[in-house]
């Protein structure tokens, strides 16, 4: 118990800015079996989150409050996935072999299709949320779960793909790199049961939204498809990108399908 404390701990300094113990450090061992704890990491974002929107709904408009929540969630991860998007966005969107993708992306200053990326995310994450409070509105219970569900099967479907997929890079350059060298069947479990069990729960109210899975996971096979293709797998950066867009994916076919419930 007390060393799946210290990989939980790890993981949660890794991931995000919350304070950790000061024994916890970055070793190497604890950092690959940290991955089975991304998806629970979704739940402490997203119920942050969420008591965020919660308590300020009280005081300001529900637009206001949800900016807030985001602005919540961003703070927490230190905007990690975010940057990972951005930078994918410029490495792809600018360079045309797998060297000039790479060094684009290790490079720390964002360009316009990074800029670009992200307004156009974070409006889709904004409207997203917008119309699922609107259309959930006498349940906060329901609205928690939603909340907690987004942040961790967008986390489950990016950490998935470093059980299917090489790591592009050859040094140790990325931020990914400690949790992509090695994983076993503990890690792999343990992802899926965090990332899926609020999915299951939140199918206690409406079953209909298990079908969620279908398209968060369709995004995620053709972002892995895309990186494999132009830079032989994966890097943190592709992993913040997936995480990013499998989050919008979800909030957007929750929408989608709750027009049919």
């Amino acid at each position: 118990m007390k060393k799946e404390l210290h990989i939980f701990f790890t993981a949660l300094m890794f991931y995000t800015r919350i304070p950790c113990p000061a024994t916890i450090d970055h070793n190497p061992d604890y950092l690959n079996k940290a991955s089975r704890y991304f998806p629970l990491i979704g739940w402490i974002v997203g119920g942050i989150a969420f008591v965020v929107f919660y308590l300020f709904n009280f005081l300001v408009a529900p637009e206001i409050a949800i900016i807030l929540s985001m602005i919540a969630s961003v703070l927490l991860t230190g905007a990690f996935h975010e940057d990972g998007f951005a930078d994918v966005c410029d490495g792809f969107g600018g360079g045309w072999t797998k060297e000039k993708i790479l060094i684009i992306m290790k490079d720390s200053a964002i360009g316009a299709y990074g800029a670009i990326g992200l307004i156009l995310l974070l409006l889709l994450k904004f409207q997203g949320l917008t119309q699922l409070i609107d259309i959930v509105t006498n349940s906060y219970l329901f609205l928690f779960l939603l909340f907690v569900t987004g942040h961790s099967l967008s986390r489950l479907a990016a950490i998935s793909i470093v059980f299917t997929h090489e790591y592009s890079r050859e040094d140790a350059s990325s931020k990914s790199k400690p949790i992509a060298q090695s994983y076993s069947w503990r890690e792999v479990l343990g992802a899926f049961f965090f990332g899926l069990l609020p999915l299951l729960v939140l199918s206690c109210f409406e079953w209909q939204l298990l079908l969620v899975i279908l398209p968060v996971f369709t995004a995620r096979f053709f972002l892995a498809r895309y990186f494999q293709k132009w830079i032989d797998g994966y890097t943190g950066d592709c992993l913040g990108a997936t995480q990013q867009v499998c989050e919008v994916v979800f909030y957007i076919s929750s929408i989608a399908i709750w027009k049919f419930i």
